[in-house]
């Protein structure tokens, strides 16, 4: 397979002086960006290991929150639950910061402003000790699952960019760099020919000259 040339340029001792520029930058830019692909593959599978942690932790404090709020159902049932469980005071609301990673922007939750209460509004005389047992764990749940959103979000913008920087290496490696090199070895071809040319051709005429003198 022939190898690609850059378009438009031109076998002079200028253009191999351009072409050697760019091709330093290129590799230049080529390594900073597997650094940064790496970094952020590295990151990325970290929140990754977060996630499916906080997912497991998740599943067993759910399967515990639902058991305390049947018990609660069975014991007050189900119609006094609920018009309970409307006796719910406001969180808050939650805020959206960005993380620098690798110099890219990703979303970050600021849960400071969210205020989960361990006290509730219900009268503990009318209630049983099941539904404080499920409310509070239902509180702790919601910050988990704040912090599970959160995570996810990360992921998502990690990959989007783990994607783009390795379409940026792709490029690089597989088509500029190769274009850059194989246009360097043309020029120097190129101008290694016209070099010999000129040789030859003084060599000639000066056997010319020499052979009007005798």
């Amino acid at each position: 397979m022939a190898e690609q040339l850059l378009e438009g340029v031109n076998p002079t001792r200028m253009e191999l002086l351009e072409i050697r520029k760019k091709l330093i930058l290129a590799e230049k830019g080529h390594k900073l960006l597997e650094e940064k692909r790496d970094a952020l593959v590295e990151k990325f599978f970290g929140i990754i290991d977060k996630r499916n942690q906080l997912s497991k932790r998740l599943d067993e404090d759910f399967t515990s929150g639902f058991l305390s709020l049947l018990h609660s159902q069975m014991i007050m049932g189900e119609k006094k639950v609920e018009e309970t469980s409307h006796q719910t005071k406001n969180i808050g609301e939650i805020s959206f910061e960005k993380e620098n990673i690798m110099g890219v922007k990703i979303p970050a939750m600021n849960k400071d402003t969210i205020k989960i209460s361990n006290n509730p509004l219900y009268s503990f005389t009318e209630t049983c000790s099941k539904l404080d047992d499920s409310q509070k764990k239902f509180s702790e749940l919601l910050l988990n699952l704040l912090d599970l959103a959160d995570l996810e979000g990360r992921i998502k913008s990690l990959a989007v960019e783990i994607e783009k920087t390795k379409r940026r290496v792709n490029v690089l490696e597989n088509n500029l760099i190769p274009k850059l090199y194989a246009t360097r070895k043309y020029i120097e071809m190129q101008l290694e020919e016209r070099e010999r040319e000129d040789f030859f051709r003084r060599k000639r005429i000066k056997a010319i000259m020499e052979s009007k003198k005798v």
